[in-house]
Formats: structure tokens, sequence, C-alpha cells
């Protein structure tokens, strides 16, 4: 079954110039009403951080903008013959969430992190108030951060860049343009132009298709690496749906015994990363069940199967013949355009799909998002075409690019490059409100004490604050997020060192933590 895309509020996306001066005397009668109660949610969600303790970081990230957008739209008036104000109401729901498919879930989590914050409006509209002061001072900024970025274990030459995510504005830079190996914060770059170019309500689907003449059944990849075999399939679409749909189709053509086949033509090139067999990557094929993983694991480094799609298809085979639907041996081969489609299932939302990647640091998800980017912009669907439109996607969007390289969509090879400048210019892109679209890549960003690679991490300070997407590499340690300051400022850091020692990569990594800690603690005015 083909599961719908989704889009909630951009349906009514037409109708709000035309309804914009109708309204406009409702919202401000409604903003005036709201003042009381969002000067309360100001107060309650203004971080409490005096000293840079773990339990005193946990507050700070809710947006009380969103509470006021969502009472406003509430007591606007009745839209819902145009879908308006259902369509704001969700999307004002949906920039208040936590985010992250995996949030919450990480054993021994000191509880649930506070939702993403969202950037503050340049200018408070409709009479309100804003009680955020203003960003840091730079020279504070330097004052506080140069020292901590001299640690000998950032290696010779650190880079760094801070900006205000409100107005853009880089507040500190220390190389910030300078193209340096950003190891897994490459993925960041990858969600925006993935969301960029296909949109977060997206679906990838994998689908089993008859060739009328042969009885052939092909099993084609749509380049779904989440799909499973596993029983319990969660939010993932099944192979054992698949094969389920499909023995019944069958069945009810009358067809008991087919020759299986599987194609991968949806992607070109090498499938083998550069890296060469590697326990954190299967190779990058268009049909694969659970990553090729050889255990039940989800997430992190794991032996895997020499041919994916091969054991895909074989597992395939295996399910019908459970349904009473005989088979041959599977081979390669491709499916044609009078092939019949018995069945399909389709991989969760994009958005659920960037954010799986960027908290749990997934590189078989990266290399099909940056292939599935490469194909939705008519570029080749191999490594070369895949870094093409990666690049393209972000100077679409107005993004620096200069300095910047992409040889792979996960940042494993050593050639990609990165500067603090787009890494920061990404970020506050995901967070403003006028690309909802790219939400996801800072929702999925694990949470410092609670999810994905930073669970363990901060554990001695700005826990529940810092939000970022790590980077390691022999030699190479990188840290990319968001963080709200002392008076309750969003900022958006980068951080890249290369040429650490790599005998003691945890020392680089605690002194990345401790730049980003006395940024979270800093207001440095």
């Amino acid at each position: 079954m083909v599961v719908p895309e989704l889009r909630p509020w951009r349906a009514a996306k037409p109708h709000v110039v035309r309804i914009a001066d109708a309204v406009r005397p409702r919202l401000a009668r409604a903003a005036a009403a709201t003042k009381p109660r969002l000067a309360r949610l100001v107060r309650a969600g203004k971080p409490q951080v005096t000293q840079p303790k773990a339990w005193q970081y946990t507050a700070g990230a809710a947006t009380a903008g969103l509470a006021l957008a969502a009472g406003v739209v509430t007591a606007a008036g009745p839209w819902d013959s145009s879908g308006q104000r259902t369509a704001e109401r969700d999307r004002a729901v949906a920039l208040g969430r936590a985010g992250g498919t995996d949030h919450g879930r990480a054993p021994g989590a000191p509880g649930r992190p506070r939702p993403a914050p969202s950037a503050g409006p340049v200018l408070t509209g409709l009479g309100g108030v804003s009680t955020v002061k203003s960003a840091p001072d730079g020279k504070a900024l330097a004052d506080a951060l140069t020292p901590l970025l001299k640690d000998p274990a950032l290696g010779p030459r650190p880079a760094a860049a801070v900006i205000d995510v409100t107005t853009g504005r880089r507040l500190y830079g220390s190389g910030s343009g300078t193209g340096l190996t950003p190891a897994s914060t490459t993925k960041v770059a990858t969600a925006v132009a993935a969301l960029s170019a296909m949109g977060a309500d997206h679906r990838l689907t994998t689908r089993a298709a008859l060739e009328p003449d042969t009885k052939e059944v092909v099993l084609v990849g749509g380049g779904d690496p989440t799909l499973t075999a596993r029983e319990n399939a969660d939010s993932a679409a099944s192979l054992r749906t698949l094969a389920a749909e499909t023995a019944a189709a069958l069945a009810d053509r009358g067809v008991r015994e087919v020759t299986l086949s599987y194609d991968t033509t949806l992607y070109a090139g090498d499938e083998k990363h550069p890296i060469g067999d590697n326990p954190n990557l299967a190779l990058v094929s268009p049909l694969m069940a659970d990553e090729g993983r050889t255990n039940d694991s989800a997430s992190g480094p794991v032996e895997r199967v020499k041919d994916p799609a091969a054991d895909a298809a074989r597992r395939f085979g295996d399910l019908l013949k459970s349904h009473g639907i005989k088979t041959t041996a599977p081979g390669p081969s491709k499916a044609t355009t009078r092939a019949e489609t018995l069945a399909a299932v389709s991989s969760p939302p994009l958005s659920d799909l960037v954010e799986r990647m960027l908290t749990n640091s997934d590189n078989d998800i990266a290399e099909a998002l940056a292939r599935q980017t490469a194909i939705a912009t008519g570029n080749r669907a191999d490594f070369a075409g895949a870094g093409k439109a990666i690049s393209a996607q972000l100077r679409k969007l107005g993004l620096p690019v200069k300095g910047a390289a992409f040889k792979d969509g996960s940042g494993l090879n050593r050639a990609d490059r990165l500067t603090p400048d787009l890494l920061t210019a990404l970020l506050a892109k995901a967070a403003d409100p006028s690309h909802p679209e790219l939400r996801p890549a800072l929702t999925g960003l694990p949470v410092a004490g609670f999810t994905g690679t930073l669970t363990t991490r901060y554990t001695d300070g700005a826990s529940g604050v810092v939000r970022a997407k790590t980077g390691t590499l022999s030699g190479v340690h990188t840290l990319a997020g968001t963080l709200v300051d002392e008076d309750g400022r969003l900022l958006a850091f980068a951080f890249m060192a290369t040429g650490t020692d790599p005998g003691n990569p945890t020392a680089s990594q605690q002194a990345l933590d401790r730049v980003a800690t006395a940024l979270a603690a800093c207001g440095c005015r």
C-alpha cells in the first residue's frame, strides 16, 4: 500500500495574500488580548542559567512566540473554509515540537529535552514587546572563546563561527571562511539540500512489479534505506507487508510460481564508497533491507552483507514462499514500462529520515538522501552527481558555498570541505520561519546529554541546551549546532578542528564541548 504524502499547511498557501488584509484588524485585537499571556510565557521560558552546571541548562529552549502564534490564529476567526486556520495551527505545533524521530529514547537520559527553538523575529510584530536581550558583543565573545579554542587538543588551526540566528549577523569568527574536513557535519548540508529539493513530506517507495508475459516479479528499489524485514517495522516500510500484499495480488491472478528478479537501476556509478569496505556504511544501493546489517542493530558500526540488494531480494523471496508463492533464486534485472505494480510500500516522510540521519549520524541514510537529491534535480545518481546536486541546492538557497566541496553525503570522505560560515548559515536557514520545510535539519540535531551522538556528552554542563551535529574522523573533530545563551538569544555555531591527536579523540571532543558550554553560559556584553 502506498502511504499518501502529507502536506498539512501548504495547501493554504495561495490564500494567504488574499486574506491578509481582511484578518489584520482581528490579529491586532487578538494580539492585544494575548499580551499578558505572552509576558508570562516569556518569563517562564527564559533560561535559568547562572553557572555551567548540567541541570541549570535544561531550561531555555521553549519558544514563547509559537504559543502566541497559536493563540492569535485560534482567536482570529473561522478560516476553516479556506484551510488557513487549520494550516497555521498545524504549522505552529510542528515548529514547537521537540522533533527527532529518535529523541527521548536514549537509555539513561535524564528526561525529555525541551523543543528546539526557532529564530526570533527581527522586528516585534503586532505591537508586542520583546524581552530577549540584544545579541552578544563580538569582543566579549572573543574574550570568552578564543582562549578555549587555543587548547592543543584542537590541533594547530581550529576554525570557528558564531552567528545570531535572528539577524544572521556573525558575532565571532576565526578562520570562518576556511574550507576544512567536516566529517559528519556534512550531513547538515545533505539534510538542507534534500529537504529543499524534495520537500519534508516526500517518501521513498519500494514496489513489486509483474511482467505480463513472463510471470517475472521484479522487486524495484526506490532508494529507501530504512526498508525493514523485521517483524516490528515501527514506522518504517515493511518488506513483510510488501511480500504479503504481492502474494495476495498474485493469488488473485491465479499465479503461484514466478521468476524473481530485482532492479537497482535507480542509482548509477560505484556502489562502494571511496573509503572501501567499512562497518559504518553498506554498499550504496537503492534496494536494501535493514541497511544490510548482519545483526539486530539499528545504528552504529556493524558488519554489512556483501550485496544488500541481493540479500533483500532473497529475503523477499523467502517471505513470498511463506505465503504460498514459489520463486526462483533472485537475479538482477530491470522492470519494463509494461510491468504492472502488484504492491508498494513507502518510507516515513523525508522529515523523519532527516531527523534519524542527524540524531544517529546514519551514513546509509545520508548517502541515500544525497542520491535522491541528485535524482530530484536531474543529476546523475552517483557520488559526483550527488555532490553537484547538494552544492547547487545550497547555492540556490543563497548560502555561502565558496570553499565547500561535496564528495559524498555522509562526510566519510576526507576530501569533503565545509567552512564554519557555511555550517552556521545552514543552521540559520533551517531556523528561518520562511523555510519551514527545512525545520527537520534543526529538530533532528542530537541534544546534549539526551539523544544520539551527544547522549553521553555534556554531563557536566549545557545539558539540554546545546543541540549539535558531531563529526569525527581520525584526527578530525567538528561540532555544529544551535544553543540558547544566558540571555535567551538563539545562536548558531560551528567549531572545526583538524590535525588533532588521533590517539586521544576524547580530549578533542571535550575541548569542543567546553567551547560550546562557555558560549551557552556567556551573556558576553
